[in-house]
């Protein structure tokens, strides 16, 4: 089963980055006192397939963001506690604080999120994927991006490092990065229940662009009891700007599919600093040469998909701690695709485009029915 990706990003047609081996550090304590090694760094990486399958059962995520806003510091901006629940607001409008729930003294930021693996399935893949911004009213050290805290359900804190090529872009506003790990053991033991990640390595505070990050574990699972079913999972690190034409958009195309008409299907992405109710961005999707089909729902408006939310179809899929509506600047959303595969597909080609002020483009990962 071929895959093949075609990638027109705003920095131009570069060469391609080869993302580096997987090594299988996830999910084991880090002796006190020694240095995380640190991965290699991009500007730019282009989206790759990360993991596929074709088996009995699908992919499941929990997700979170794990900043919000503290007070406005724009006299234009809504109460933050309304834009907590779901109000129009961007981040830089805000002075912005690290959300905290596990009353540990050594961390600084924490969130959780349920991860709903069904009951009988066995895990064949976990990754972890976590970003944001290092630059706001403080600058946080590069150095640490490799490396989160991560608690599996009534577990402790183990350290999680980054096992692939860290996307890393400076700009004159923000210094956005995205890594991610290979937690496929440690899901494995943890299973279903709510998973806590700590000390992202993201800034606070205000500025012009504004203080945004989050994390996203990605699990796919095999059940018996479940349809034959395609499953894909891209990643990368691509930033998108607005305007016209194929430069400022990008485009992930997934062959070999072989989904017959009439299947079902999701669609998941990541992505960084979006903003609720700025407009510009969309997300669409053409089965083979067939007609584009917008991926939106009435959490996520056509012209305004990454807008700061974590939904499933247009709702809330799974307990959050804290839930916030409005993640300012913090996108992990799950879309219907069956309608793009109502004739059936051989391929699918993502195309996404950038609101008037860009966001960053993290993850991709897709669920078709498949032949029997």
């Amino acid at each position: 089963m071929g895959s093949s990706r075609r990638i027109l990003g705003t920095l131009g047609l570069l060469s391609c980055l080869t993302l580096s081996a997987n090594v299988p550090v996830a999910g084991a304590a880090v002796p006190a006192g020694v240095s995380a090694p640190a991965p290699r760094e991009a500007e730019r990486v282009q989206f790759t397939q990360r993991y596929q399958a074709v088996q009995h059962g699908g992919l499941v995520r929990a997700s979170n963001s794990g900043i919000s806003c503290r007070r406005e510091e724009s006299p234009q901006a809504e109460p933050c506690a309304e834009v907590k629940k779901g109000a129009a607001g961007v981040n830089s409008d805000f002075e912005m604080f690290y959300s905290e729930v596990d009353k540990d003294p050594d961390t600084y930021n924490s969130t959780r999120a349920e991860l709903k693996v069904p009951q009988g399935a066995k895990v064949s893949y976990a990754r972890l994927y976590w970003g944001g911004n290092l630059r706001v009213g403080e600058q946080k050290p590069p150095q640490d991006n490799g490396r989160v805290l991560v608690a599996e359900p009534g577990g402790a804190y183990k350290e999680v490092l980054a096992d692939t090529v860290i996307g890393h872009r400076t700009d004159a506003g923000s210094d956005a990065y995205q890594a991610s790990a290979d937690v496929t053991p440690l899901v494995r033991k943890g299973g279903t229940g709510m998973w806590t990640v700590a000390q992202l390595n993201i800034a606070m505070g205000h500025s012009d662009v504004g203080a945004w990050g989050g994390w996203t574990l990605v699990v796919a699972y095999e059940h018996p009891k479940e349809p034959l079913r395609r499953v894909s999972l891209w990643d990368g690190f691509e930033g998108l700007a607005s305007g016209a034409g194929e430069a400022a958009g990008e485009t992930v195309e997934i062959a070999g599919l072989d989904a017959p008409a009439g299947s079902s299907g999701k669609a998941g992405v990541v992505a960084y600093d979006g903003d609720r109710g700025t407009l510009g961005d969309s997300l669409t999707v053409t089965a083979d040469s067939g007609r584009r089909v917008s991926l939106s729902d009435g959490e996520n408006p056509f012209n305004d998909v990454m807008n700061s939310t974590i939904t499933e179809f247009g709702r809330g899929s799974f307990v959050r701690q804290p839930d916030h509506v409005n993640n300012l600047g913090y996108d992990a959303d799950v879309f219907d695709l069956s309608p793009a595969l109502s004739g059936g597909a051989r391929s699918l080609s993502f195309r996404f485009a950038g609101e008037n002020q860009g966001h960053f483009l993290g993850v991709l990962f897709v669920q078709t029915d498949a032949r029997r």
